[in-house]
């Protein structure tokens, strides 16, 4: 991979007392699509303030080819923002709110205006450039703001959470468009989002953050099959986190004593002794469902407790006999198949490969 276009070495925000980000170290290349993403107050928002220049670091460096802009002013960075709230301007026109950057930063009235066009034009509001923003649609507005942003043309482009106030439809629709936008112009995206969909169906990295700090940075694959900690394998969903202890080892598996039976996994070079603690998970796809007990390593008999339906896709929420959880989610013409309501138990099972050994803490 070629070099990084920013780099957050040891950086740290402090408000007060309260440590807001702790020391994280974070390198975003040129061209990527880089999705933040992780719960209310874990410190995406203040990652993204720091780097438009909103904040500034308590400690560390923040660089940006190659020069610390720490004290940079935020006008004076290429680095615009795509609010939340979108922050247009009212009073204005879908036209002049794109071109007010340009006009900031002192470029005449026929170019401004002709570059405002060009970019209506690309994200297809071009018939919406004398009409007042007040008067547009959430998906409409949502397009003013990001050519607002791509006039610029900047070479990275902040977005906290701009999607979070569309309605379900139009996120879809949009999330097309922003993948498509940021293909086509190889500008970098910094994407910050609480929405797992979000970002593991946009970004080409996605960085997982907990209490101020990087939890893990991976493809949304890495991040979904293989979580480093229980931390990002709870905050990821749908998975079955199961505890227990070494009871026998081998060169390429282990068995795992848990409450809710004796359990074999793949340890693929991990290196584990018997005796300790060990927790492990598995995806809700990757779990078997079956009426009768069938006949693999890992079983478990439960009840069904709820259904989910999203979609086509259906999540099942069951228990063992010690009330231990366990998620199967499967396509729904799938499911018809079973007849869960006559059947008293349900018969859960697992291929040992797809079983990931999680990292202590």
């Amino acid at each position: 991979m070629s070099e990084p276009l920013v780099v957050l070495k040891k950086v740290q925000k402090h408000f007060a007392k309260f440590v807001a980000v702790k020391e994280i170290n974070l390198e975003i290349f040129e061209g990527e699509f880089l999705a933040i993403m992780g719960p209310s107050g874990c410190g995406k928002t203040t990652t993204l303030r720091m780097l438009a220049g909103l904040e500034t670091p308590s400690i560390g460096e923040i660089r940006m080819n190659g020069q610390v802009i720490n004290d940079v002013e935020p006008h004076k960075r290429d680095t615009p923002l795509v609010w939340q709230s979108l922050a247009l301007f009212p009073f204005l026109t879908a036209r002049e709110n794109v071109e007010f950057g340009l006009k900031m930063r002192g470029v005449n009235k026929q170019e401004r205006r002709k570059r405002a066009i060009t970019w209506l034009e690309k994200l297809d509001i071009l018939a919406f450039e004398n009409r007042n923003v007040s008067t547009l649609s959430g998906g409409q507005k949502q397009r003013v703001a990001l050519a607002r942003s791509l006039v610029l043309e900047p070479k990275i482009l902040l977005l906290d959470e701009p999607l979070s106030a569309l309605d379900a439809h139009l996120v879809i629709r949009m999330q097309a468009v922003l993948v498509q936008l940021q293909k086509e112009l190889g500008i970098t995206f910094v994407y910050v989002t609480h929405s797992q969909s979000e970002a593991f169906a946009m970004a080409d990295r996605v960085v997982i953050m907990g209490n101020g700090k990087i939890e893990q940075v991976g493809t949304p694959k890495d991040i979904y099959r293989a979580p480093r900690n229980r931390f990002v394998a709870e905050f990821v969903g749908r998975n079955n986190i199961l505890s227990g202890t070494v009871l026998k080892i081998s060169k390429k598996a282990a068995q795992i004593e848990t409450p809710s039976g004796l359990f074999l996994l793949k340890t693929e070079g991990q290196i584990l002794f018997k005796g300790q603690d060990a927790t492990f998970v598995i995806s809700a796809d990757l779990v078997h469902l079956s009426c009768e007990e069938p006949e693999a390593k890992n079983i478990v008999r439960c009840k069904l407790i709820s259904e989910e339906f999203v979609g086509s896709m259906v999540t099942l929420f069951l228990e063992d006999k010690n009330e231990q959880e366990f998620k199967v989610q499967m396509q729904e013409r799938e499911l018809s198949k079973f007849d869960l309501q006559a059947s008293k138990f349900i018969w859960l099972s697992w291929d040992p490969a797809s079983a990931h050994l999680l990292a202590e803490m």
